[in-house]
């Protein structure tokens, strides 16, 4: 459900194609549609451009297998952050043109029908080391698909600093930074220091027994002395590349 929806669902009335009545019946699901163990936010996409991502994790296979059947009913693109092999497979059986990212853990849906997304603009996604990537492969995916060019930058950390001091033009010629890492989490500190773009930080739960999953990267991201540093939540690639795209494509 966006804006070209509902106009043209308006100018079908206006030209006499669709009556009141009926106009009225696809849209009085609005604002939300109840399928009790879910309620679908089809305003989602009028308020913030986009239609509602699904959060995969704590949802059984049939419900998420359930969540994009009705979805796609609206939307020609569908995303599930975080999701199994098992929910793809559910998935796939309502609804065939669902594709699963294993790298990225993203369950995809794309209307074959809709126009091509342009890809614009230039996000640079980079991770500390390989072990990160699964986190990056999150935020790449979720861009392109929005519409984004992508450099994946991966394995620079500062344990060898030379590999990152490599792609410093590779940065610079970015709109915006997304950083993994997890550790000890300097590398997006680095970064934010050798650029004058805005970098998004992501901890990442990898690391040994006092990273504590993260929040030992979370917390040295957060007393960050660069500046132009936001921080988003541990393994929150989607978040990350969300801001991303919004700093990259700012709507009217």
């Amino acid at each position: 459900m966006d804006n070209k929806y509902i106009l043209d669902l308006l100018q079908k009335v206006q030209d006499g194609d669709l009556t009141p009545d009926g106009a009225f019946e696809s849209l009085k699901t609005l604002p939300y549609e109840d399928m009790d163990y879910v309620k679908i936010d089809k305003h989602r996409k009028i308020r913030s451009g986009k239609a509602e991502v699904i959060f995969c994790i704590g949802k059984t296979d049939a419900q998420v297998a359930g969540i994009f059947s009705k979805m796609s009913v609206d939307n020609d693109l569908i995303i599930g952050t975080k999701a199994s092999p098992l929910q793809y497979e559910a998935t796939v059986k309502q609804l065939p043109d669902v594709v699963y990212h294993e790298a990225a853990r993203l369950l995809i849906y794309h209307n074959p029908k809709a126009e091509p997304i342009e890809q614009t603009g230039n996000v640079a996604v980079v991770t500390a080391g390989t072990a990160d990537i699964s986190i990056a492969e999150e935020a790449a995916v979720t861009l392109e698909l929005y519409g984004n060019k992508v450099d994946r930058i991966f394995d620079v950390g500062v344990a060898g600093i030379h590999r990152l001091l490599a792609h410093v033009d590779r940065l610079r010629a970015a709109s915006c930074i997304i950083v993994m890492a997890g550790m000890e989490g300097a590398l997006a500190s680095v970064v934010g220091g050798l650029v004058d773009r805005p970098v998004l930080a992501v901890p990442t739960s990898i690391g040994y027994g006092v990273s504590q999953g993260g929040y030992a990267a979370l917390i040295s991201m957060l007393s960050s002395c660069a500046l132009g540093v936001s921080v988003f939540n541990i393994d929150n690639g989607f978040g990350a590349a969300y801001t991303a795209d919004m700093i990259n494509h700012p709507r009217d």
